[in-house]
This record gives C-alpha cells, sequence and structure tokens, in this order.
C-alpha cells in the first residue's frame, strides 16, 4: 500500500515543518514537502507527506482529510504514482525559431482590414 499522502489547499503561510509537525501527530513521518514556486519561492498550496507505515497513512487520512490547518480546510488522499504524461511528454513549439513555420512569432496573420 501506498504510504504518500497528497495534501491539498494548503495555506499560503504553511511550511514545510509545520505541515511535518502537524502529520506526527497520526505517527511517524518519514518525508514532508510543501510544493513552491520556482521563482518567488511561495507555496504553491499543495504538498506531500510520506508516512512511516500503513496504520499511519490511514490514521493521518482519517485526522487530517477536510480537517482546518492554518485556516483552511485540507484535502487528504493516497498520492497517485508519477506518469510520463503531461510533464513528461514532448513540448509544442508555438513558434520562435527551429521550427518548420518560420523563425518570427507572428507567423501569417491573413488579410487586416483598416476601418
Amino acid at each position: 500500500m501506498e504510504k504518500k499522502l497528497y495534501i491539498g489547499n494548503l495555506a499560503w503561510t504553511t511550511t514545510t515543518e509545520s505541515l511535518k509537525a502537524a502529520f506526527s501527530k497520526a505517527g511517524e513521518v518519514v518525508d514532508a514537502i510543501v510544493m513552491t514556486e520556482k521563482m518567488s519561492g511561495r507555496s504553491r498550496g499543495f504538498g506531500f507527506v510520506t508516512m512511516a507505515t500503513d496504520e499511519a497513512t490511514d490514521a493521518a487520512i482519517a485526522m487530517w482529510n477536510e480537517q482546518d490547518l492554518e485556516g483552511r480546510n485540507l484535502v487528504v488522499n493516497r498520492a497517485r504514482p508519477k506518469t510520463d504524461t503531461p510533464m513528461g511528454a514532448p513540448r509544442r513549439d508555438f513558434g520562435g525559431r527551429g521550427n518548420d513555420r518560420g523563425g518570427d512569432r507572428g507567423g501569417d496573420r491573413g488579410f487586416r482590414r483598416d476601418y
């Protein structure tokens, strides 16, 4: 059984340390992380907690799902395994250099009428 939990609807002020402390009330926490934006470092509003045992995982779901943490009702589910898509899929090219539609971003915009 998967011991990793997805934690959604986190307050912007929730830190990794406060998330770990809250979930340690349900059992031993192996790892916890609040996902942050790369440039600003601001919370993205969700995170993951890995519990040590299946019993602790079930207890954490029962204890925290739809319960208040720092002013927000959490969404707690078992985390789904990573898939290759959409993040692992090749990125689409929307213009720019190196594609078969020319090098500029504008492309052919068609007939323009001046009124």
